[in-house]
């Protein structure tokens, strides 16, 4: 039996989002968003749920919070959710919004639990939409506008600032793919929809500096997936790399290079011309904080017939799966590889570097795990325990590739496990349980799962045993 261990100022924390645990949908003067809208109209998500109260985090934030401290968490990734403090995402900001989020912030500080707010977690102001949503370059810049006036009210407390999770998913999967809120299927509207969030993250990284009341930190969460080809063939091979541009450095090459690798596929006729204009690289290219949201690998395969990519991805057979995902704790670690090589100022040095301060080395943007977990059948049994060892085998595994990967010179910061609580799963409804919190949606009860007590072991020792 080996021993895992994390450097001293590792920081380990937990995610949410705010539609997904908030509830309290209409409630102190909040606006609807699209993801109010989308889940109202039957058909779109499962069992016809929504998020009208979720885990009613709005009303129980004070217990769950001193459920997180009870854990020993440290860290909590939260986003606010936009039209709680503009209602219609421009105008004239609503206090009560604004005072939850106050009250948050200093319940998790009275615990000292560090607070990262992140700005959008895919619920526009659906006033906004009905103006055009993403695919409107006004958006961008209303957006940098709220992350002015929230930046204003919090950031005396809130020192490090997330402006977006998952560009790619607000723009791909909720206007090309319709799955999402807003529900539209139009790949002209989807590429300009991901041009004007990463454009808006540039524009609000400079809105929260100029707001700020210290010094703070700015950055983005990414999912990103390594792809690998189904086979040896050069079809295969080629096909891999079209679908790893469209969703890995679609994202990544503005980021952090300032640059675009549009020009190279061969759907370029679906990007209007003037999608991208002088100077919105250079103003994407903004960013001290690089979050890697990680939870399984892509797998590509040629397939002519397909329209643009003329690719498919499958998965494998005979490998381990979970609800949603195959389980691929190598990937975090290979994925991890593959952005400092490619994205970053120096080669991964020789030896393991001891301290996860990249930033601090001049070598580009921090970086962490903002986000990994896992979807399993959680079984609360009758005398209130949840035992979910796939969960805490899926923990370990990844964590000691996160490790690996600090070996060998890549200086990963910290790590936040997806999610703290159960929550609602966006179009899966509330049938997909990733949380180390397991709750009883009919009684909203919180019982800690198996692995919550493993995670906060971890957290105490700063390690485990593998």
């Amino acid at each position: 039996m080996s021993i895992i261990e994390f450097p001293s100022d590792f920081i380990w924390g937990v995610a949410a989002s705010a539609y997904q645990i908030e509830g309290a949908w209409n409630e102190d003067g909040k606006g609807p968003s699209i993801w109010d809208t989308f889940t109202h109209k039957r058909g779109k998500i499962k069992n016809n749920e929504n998020g009208d109260i979720a885990i009613d985090h709005y009303h129980r934030y004070q217990d769950d919070v001193a459920l997180m401290a009870q854990l020993g968490l440290k860290n909590y990734r939260f986003s606010i959710a936009w039209t709680r403090v503009l209602p219609t995402g421009t105008g004239t900001i609503n206090q009560a919004g604004v005072d939850f989020y106050d009250r948050l912030v200093d319940e998790l500080l009275k615990y000292n639990i560090e607070p990262y707010a992140c700005l959008f977690h895919y619920d526009l102001p659906q006033a906004l939409q009905d103006q055009g949503g993403w695919p409107n370059r006004d958006t961008a810049f209303v957006f940098a506008d709220y992350a002015h006036a929230i930046t204003e009210r919090l950031s005396d407390r809130v020192k490090i600032w997330m402006t977006h999770n998952e560009p790619w998913v607000t723009a791909f999967v909720g206007y090309g793919f319709g799955a999402h809120a807003p529900g539209k299927r139009n790949p002209k509207s989807m590429f300009k929809a991901l041009h004007h969030v990463l454009l808006s993250h540039g524009l609000a990284a400079e809105a929260v500096r100029a707001a700020a009341k210290q010094p703070v930190k700015v950055g983005i969460t990414l999912n990103l997936n390594p792809v690998y080809p189904a086979t040896d063939s050069e079809s295969d091979a080629a096909a891999a790399q079209r679908i790893d541009t469209l969703l890995n450095r679609i994202q990544l090459d503005p980021l952090l290079k300032g640059t675009t690798p549009l020009e190279e596929l061969s759907f370029q006729k679906w990007i209007p011309r003037d999608t991208i204009q002088p100077g919105d690289l250079e103003k994407i290219h903004n960013i001290d904080l690089l979050g890697v949201n990680y939870y399984s690998r892509t797998v590509a395969k040629h397939a002519a017939w397909v329209p643009f990519l003329s690719a498919i991805m499958i998965q494998p057979k005979g490998n381990e799966y979970s609800e949603m995902w195959e389980i691929y704790p190598k990937g975090i670690y290979e994925l991890l590889v593959r952005v400092w090589k490619d994205y970053y100022s120096e080669p991964i040095p020789p030896a393991p570097f001891p301290s996860t301060e990249a930033g601090a080395r001049g070598l580009g943007p921090e970086l962490m795990i903002t986000e990994n977990g896992i979807p399993v059948p959680d079984i609360l049994t009758g005398d209130g325990h949840i035992h979910d060892p796939r969960r805490i085998k899926y923990l370990r595994d990844h964590l000691a590739q996160v490790r690996r990967a600090m070996d060998d010179g890549i200086p990963v910061k910290g790590y936040f496990h997806w999610s703290f609580c159960d929550n609602f799963e966006w179009n899966l409804g509330y049938d997909k349980r990733f949380g180390l919190v397991y709750v009883d949606y009919a009684t909203q009860k919180r019982y800690i799962k198996d692995s919550g007590h493993w995670f906060s072991q971890v957290i105490r020792e700063n390690g485990f045993n593998l």
